[in-house]
């Protein structure tokens, strides 16, 4: 890839992408603009196969879940256990991915006539995953079969317990297998284990989520069973809620999944979700990734972080008889009426909205103790370890992100548990978290992850050897922590028009892997700037090419600053997404600012 530097704001750099390709001949070939056919090369969308599906993909081009490993085993065991009337037990996991997952084998059992129940394990009690104390419940239950779902593949001693004392134990999970130290996988010894990051599955797309293995596995199992396709494509708004709440990359079929996912919310069987986006004060009817990775996503989480997940499971299985599909038949095995359903999921929706405003006010007084240690004694660290003994352990993931976000250094925090500590950790593009705590597994109780965040637990007298390891052992340059900003194309404003704005809608939903697109211009001339909004956080400004054309623009920042140095200055280079503002009936042309540089 060749990159052209241009000199960033403050200590940020700013990068063109110049991919190359014949961006005429592929924009001709599909009948879009030049500009679409870069921004797709610029996200390595590279040949027709991989363009058609990027551009035109649906739901029926999804990859088929018979090609991940042990799924037809799965498939056979479960269709078993449900002719012989067998307990079966889901044990899921407390955040957003694994309530989600949970839900979705839930409903798509019980759709089969499953005697089927659910377990989600207490955040600060049990812990992350399957253990002994959930697999001694479902002894007492006698539960036959135990499904895992965004969860088990790391719980070997867990699942050999299960095993001895007579249980069936699928793991459907999508984390990272674990390995010997020769890098051979080591997978529990359970009956069927689905997870698309074996070595010897042959799924062609690894970085799925929880809820989307478990959305596999009820299209198998509904397939093998002649149940129409319309019955399992009725959940696919919950596979689409899990990716981006479990912030996977929106490439390949995640954004198939989110993209049709979303359309598919507002015909969504649940009341429970239905109560939760109007309790949030959203349009059921227009709602994109962002509603659901920071307004949507937060609030089912909150439950998990500060009460228990089993309300915002409860929440969702609220359903409305009236909405055709799957779930919908499964309201009359509930004691109650749908009016009472619908109450009570218009109370939990308050309720877990309520959560999550108690959850912002705990993560900002630990991200200002966060940052005062880091200023205080960590500043020199290439890998930052914050230890906040009195925050709440939950919170450390979010917290650990502000850190990195902050620092642009890969970022863990710690907290005080019962019994030891667990920490949270999130990462930079040039830091495989992961493997960075395989380097250090001897200090640790237990741990797992991906290349961007990780969770672990480990004796509190081992933290300063943890901190002094990570960073002895993490290999990071100085140029590793600047702040890098990617610009898709140095676009003239003159490029802008309502054709290309629509156009820059069809490639949509944006989110990490798939970003929003970044376009670039320099020496703009400032002809008017004013701020506006109630809270100070907003600029409106018209601004002004050097070939004379007038554009409106958006900047979100402290408007008060912004304007006295706007006032300064006689030029400004801008990164920027085009966009269309629409007022009293008017539509015009704009541009919102994502990054700026004054010039005096």
């Amino acid at each position: 890839m060749i990159l052209t530097d241009w000199e960033g704001v403050w200590m940020e750099k700013w990068f063109v992408a110049m991919k190359k390709a014949d961006f005429n001949g592929i924009a001709e070939k599909y009948q879009i603009s030049p500009i679409i056919a870069r921004l797709m090369r610029n996200r390595d969308v590279i040949g027709d196969e991989a363009i058609d599906f990027y551009l035109n993909g649906t739901v029926e081009d999804l990859y088929d879940g018979l090609l991940m490993k042990d799924m037809d085993r799965a498939v056979d065991i479960i269709k078993e256990k449900i002719e012989e009337g067998k307990k079966i037990r889901v044990i899921g996991d407390y955040d957003i991915d694994g309530v989600n997952a949970t839900y979705i084998l839930q409903q798509g059992l019980a759709g089969l006539g499953a005697d089927v129940d659910t377990d989600i394990p207490d955040r600060i009690k049990d812990g992350y995953g399957l253990n002994q104390m959930l697999i001694d419940r479902a002894l007492e239950d006698d539960v036959d079969t135990i499904i895992t779902c965004d969860n088990g593949i790391a719980a070997m001693s867990e699942i050999a317990y299960g095993k001895e004392n007579g249980m069936t134990i699928i793991v459907t999970d999508h984390h990272e297998v674990v390995r010997d130290e020769d890098g051979s996988q080591v997978l529990p010894e359970a009956d069927a284990v689905v997870n698309p990051h074996r070595d010897d599955c042959l799924y062609p797309f690894a970085g799925i989520c929880g809820g989307v293995v478990a959305y596999k596995l009820v299209q198998v199992l509904y397939e093998k069973n002649g149940i129409p396709e319309q019955e399992w494509k009725d959940m696919l708004e919950f596979a689409a809620i899990a990716t981006v709440g479990d912030v996977m990359k929106l490439q390949d079929e995640n954004r198939i999944i989110v993209r049709w996912g979303l359309k598919q919310i507002p015909h969504t069987a649940s009341a429970g979700l239905r109560a939760l986006v109007e309790a949030c004060g959203l349009d059921i009817y227009d709602l994109t990734a962002y509603h659901i990775g920071f307004v949507i996503g937060p609030c089912l989480n909150a439950s998990g972080r500060l009460k228990t997940a089993q309300l915002a499971l409860e929440l969702l299985l609220c359903e409305e008889s009236n909405v055709s599909g799957s779930m919908s038949g499964l309201l009359e095995k509930r004691p109650g009426s749908e009016m009472q359903c619908r109450s009570r999921a218009e109370e939990m929706a308050v309720e877990l909205k309520l959560l999550n405003e108690e959850r912002k006010d705990m993560t900002q007084s630990g991200m200002e103790q966060a940052f005062e240690q880091v200023d205080a004694e960590l500043a020199d660290d290439d890998v930052l370890v914050v230890y906040l003994p009195d925050c709440h352990e939950s919170l450390a993931g979010i917290i650990a992100g502000r850190v990195r976000e902050a620092y642009n250094k890969p970022s863990f925090v710690l907290t005080r548990g019962e019994d030891c500590v667990k920490g949270s950790g999130r990462s930079i593009e040039s830091y495989h978290m992961y493997q960075a705590l395989c380097g250090v597994q001897d200090l640790l109780l237990k741990f797992g992850g991906h290349p961007m965040a990780a969770g672990f637990s480990l004796k509190e007298e081992n933290i300063d050897e943890f901190r002094r390891r990570l960073n002895e052992q993490s290999q990071l340059t100085k140029e590793d922590f600047i702040p890098k900003i990617w610009i898709d194309v140095a676009m003239p404003l003159e490029y802008i028009s309502e054709a290309l704005v629509n156009e820059l809608k069809g490639l949509e939903p944006f989110g990490q892997g798939n970003e929003k697109p970044q376009f670039a211009q320099k020496n703009l001339r400032i002809r008017s700037v004013r701020a506006i909004g109630r809270n100070n956080n907003a600029v409106r400004m018209t601004v002004v090419t050097e070939q004379g054309r007038p554009m409106e623009a958006m900047v979100f920042t402290m408007a008060d600053q912004f304007v006295e140095e706007a006032k300064q200055s006689r030029s400004i280079d801008v990164i920027y997404y085009p966009d269309i503002n629409e007022y009293n009936g008017d539509r015009t042309l704009q541009i919102v600012v994502r990054a700026y540089k004054l010039h005096s």
